[in-house]
């Protein structure tokens, strides 16, 4: 016990003491990479096909919204390499260190989410490969499963910064190789006939996929960027900082999802299955032998996002106010996360729909706030420290102008966003008229979290850069 609580991280929302800025940019490869390493991605190839697109459109989907998203976590990483402070303290710059809540609990949610998420799929995973190769019990498996991906992601989430970077590294090499073996053991099940023979979808399909894989792949990471850039000297090269994590969150879901999209391009039935089960529907490719294998690289790639998400919320909670320490906020999450999954596996009827809906609705504040943060950061060159936990400093307690600009982005974003397979998000859409209706052409594009995204950039930056100038250091 003594040295488990040797390790535990101490810092929590303050910024990092000089003597402890330390490493280059390249560790950020890590973290970023064992985060995205995960056979979700190759699932994803399934659901851009479902947009009713062609497997070339959904390669530019992949390849432009990927790219995209993770610019934004790129520049966000910047605040942190800056400043040495979490993302959710830098925010209060923008929002005031009272108004900050609300950026700091939609962030919170998306993590909560996607930790859950994460953790959910690792447990059906779990179900498919232990019932298929070994014949136990399938609640059983799923238990099994459960604890294996909870009890990693609390961990690794409870311990902080030092434990996640060394697990990081470890899950990027692990996950990279097994990834290897499957596509080695697949790649003959790819018939390029029937892929090539999927006709060129509409428009509207295209920019569909294309903001699934903003919203999907990158956009939840602005969030957390500078939590894991926090600990870097500030002499540290910006260019540097932005291309790792770029490079390092980027390649591997790139490659799978164009092969994810190969494959559901070939197998309708393949295709199909994803939607219940995203994982545990790839285990039907593989020969028996390698399912054990599998089973380890589908549970430890989840795990190497649940973990970020866990750390971050906890950070987030903090930020926000709640009066305990960021071990002990991590330790809340899990616990949110638990019951989380526990109903997504146990009682929920289906995962995609859930899934889709939790994204496109989060997604839209998510997409206002990111837009907002990250032309902050542009232009924002320095941050008073201190007055970051000063309600009467130079930041204020409350930037309203920042308030309103995510109440009136989200307003017009759920506006142009529709859920028809979630009944209670049936709500959504109301501003679709103008492109259609609801079921219209534009209805499933999901236009909002695009123009969510630039309401948020381009309105910060007509509202505050006078503002920014005189708060400079």
């Amino acid at each position: 016990m003594a040295k488990i609580s040797n390790s535990i991280e101490v810092n929590g929302i303050n910024f990092i003491s000089e003597s402890e800025r330390k490493g280059s940019a390249k560790s950020l490869f890590w973290p970023w990479a064992a985060a995205n390493v995960s056979f979700l991605a190759i699932s994803y190839g399934s659901f851009f096909l479902g947009f009713g697109i062609s497997f070339w459109q959904a390669t530019a989907a992949a390849i432009i919204g990927t790219l995209g998203s993770f610019s934004l976590v790129a520049i966000s990483s910047l605040a942190g390499k800056r400043a040495n402070a979490p993302t959710m303290t830098l925010s209060r710059a923008a929002f005031g260190v009272k108004g900050n809540v609300l950026p700091g609990f939609l962030s919170y949610l998306i993590f909560v989410g996607w930790e859950t998420v994460l953790v959910s799929l690792a447990t059906l995973a779990s179900e498919t490969v232990f019932t298929r190769a070994i014949g136990i019990n399938s609640d059983l498996s799923k238990i099994m499963g459960f604890l294996l991906a909870g009890g990693l992601t609390i961990l690794g989430g409870v311990l902080g910064f030092k434990v996640i970077m060394r697990i990081q590294f470890y899950l990027t090499i692990i996950t990279l190789v097994l990834t290897l073996g499957y596509i080695a053991l697949t790649i003959d099940q790819i018939n390029w006939s029937a892929v090539s023979a999927l006709p060129t979808g509409s428009t509207q399909g295209f920019i569909g996929a294309l903001i699934f894989a903003i919203t999907g792949i990158g956009l939840g990471w602005v969030g957390c960027a500078a939590d894991y850039s926090r600990y870097l000297p500030r002499k540290t090269s910006s260019k540097a900082v932005v291309g790792w994590t770029i490079f390092g969150a980027s390649v591997v879901p790139i490659i799978l999802v164009i092969y994810g999209s190969l494959l559901a391009g070939s197998s309708k039935a393949l295709n199909d299955q994803v939607a219940s089960d995203p994982i545990g529907a790839l285990t039907t490719l593989l020969p028996t032998w390698y399912l054990i294998p599998f089973a380890l690289v589908a549970i430890l790639g989840l795990i190497g996002g649940a973990i970020l998400d866990l750390y971050s919320s906890g950070l987030v909670l903090v930020s926000i106010g709640l009066p305990v320490k960021r071990h002990i906020a991590a330790s809340i999450d899990g616990v949110i996360m638990t019951i989380g999954t526990i109903y997504l596996v146990w009682f929920a009827s289906d995962f995609f729909v859930p899934f889709q809906g939790f994204l496109i609705t989060l997604g839209v504040p998510v997409a206002v706030w990111s837009g907002l943060f990250v032309a902050d950061v542009l232009m924002r060159k320095s941050y008073a420290e201190t007055e970051l936990f000063d309600s009467n400093g130079r930041y204020g307690a409350y930037n309203f102008k920042s308030i309103g600009l995510v109440l009136f982005g989200t307003f017009i974003g759920w506006g142009l966003v529709t859920n028809s397979l979630a009944s209670w998000l049936s709500w959504q859409g109301y501003l679709l008229s103008t492109f259609g209706g609801k079921n219209g052409p534009w209805a499933y594009a999901n236009l909002g979290v695009i123009a969510a995204l630039l309401i948020g950039f381009i309105g910060h930056i007509i509202l505050s850069k006078r503002d920014i100038k005189k708060q400079q250091v």
